[in-house]
């Protein structure tokens, strides 16, 4: 499998931020991947309607399934970030130990299947 290179895409809704924020948010949200190594796109949106209460969306793709979701608002935008990635990290987990189990509960099945035969 290897690297896979994930699309990372940061936008700002309602603001801007700076430079250093978008590559700082890149960069945690890039971490993901290595949970997980069959995601196609990491999607960071961060709102600043409310400057006092930035609100942080968080979207992953990954082959063979729906996108995975988490939203977070706090007084420290950083904090909400590290917090979705968090979630998110929760629910690829999940997910890919679903998947795991699902594949090692097939393989006695293919043994007895060929027995019988």
């Amino acid at each position: 499998m290897g690297n896979r290179l994930v699309q990372i895409k940061v936008s700002t809704r309602h603001g801007q931020l700076s430079e250093a924020s978008q590559k700082k948010i890149a960069g945690k949200a890039e971490k993901l991947s290595r949970i997980f190594d069959r995601l196609t796109a990491i999607e960071v949106i961060v709102d600043l309607t409310d400057e006092a209460l930035p609100r942080v969306d968080l979207k992953v793709a990954a082959e063979h399934k729906h996108d995975f979701v988490a939203h977070d608002q706090s007084e420290n935008l950083m904090a909400s970030v590290d917090e979705v990635v968090h979630k998110l990290e929760q629910q690829l987990r999940k997910y890919k130990e679903k998947v795991q189990e699902r594949h090692r509960g097939s393989e006695p099945r293919r043994r007895e299947t060929k027995a019988e035969e």
